[in-house]
């Protein structure tokens, strides 16, 4: 189950990676979309291609900080990739994605759900790097799961949208929903994994990392 567990939010997250750099690299900007959203879209073209492309360098490099193998065998490998995930992904793509919030559609819930979104993804990278900086590698590793649990959202988002469609729900009615149980129940599954799961490595600081 944890195998067939990790194909598939590998599988997910990639998919859902090579999918933005498709549509939003390749294809006229918002011709998938809402045409309220397009128009904005359209208005902030930086922004949203931005917190795209960001977002998506975190969704693929996200799983591959939790490879075992890859920290025990590869850990410079591990660092650098996890600084990437953080400055690049977390910090552009929750700044330009909390941007962005502010004109999302579906009114003040759909904005004020993303908006909270943008600022927990923040906050939880800030805190897996001052966690990993002062040693406390257990702490990082439960930041980072929390973090990514609201990486995650941009793949809920994409398979709530197509249920809420097969429910006979009109977008216009389940996207302030959506902004929402995209990373609700996410950093929830998340805090119940942390209270289930055996310990593992001691929370004692080890020795600080340095970022240099």
């Amino acid at each position: 189950m944890r195998k067939f567990g990790n194909i598939l939010l590998f599988a997910l997250a990639f998919g859902v990676a090579a999918y933005a750099l498709v549509v939003y690299g390749l294809m006229p900007l918002g011709v998938l979309v809402h045409p309220e959203m397009k128009a904005v879209f359209l208005e902030y073209r930086i922004g949203i291609l931005t917190h795209v492309f960001a977002s998506a360098t975190a969704l693929v490099l996200g799983p591959l900080q939790f490879s075992t193998m890859l920290r025990r065998d590869r850990p410079r490998l591990h660092h650098w990739m996890g600084r990437i995930y953080l400055a690049v992904g977390v910090l552009v793509g929750g700044l330009s994605g909390l941007t962005m919030a502010q004109h999302a559609f579906g009114g003040t819930a759909a904005r004020l759900g993303f908006s909270l979104l943008a600022a927990g993804w923040l906050l939880t990278g800030l805190c897996a790097f001052m966690s990993i900086r002062r040693g406390a590698v257990e702490a990082h590793r439960k930041w980072m799961v929390r973090n990514f649990s609201l990486t995650f959202a941009a793949v809920t988002l994409r398979l709530y949208i197509p249920m809420s469609a097969m429910a006979g729900i009109s977008f216009e009615q389940a996207y302030p929903f959506i902004a929402w149980l995209c990373w609700v129940p996410n950093i929830v599954f998340a805090e119940w994994l942390f209270n289930n799961r055996p310990r593992g490595l001691s929370d004692q600081p080890h020795a600080p990392i340095a970022w240099r």
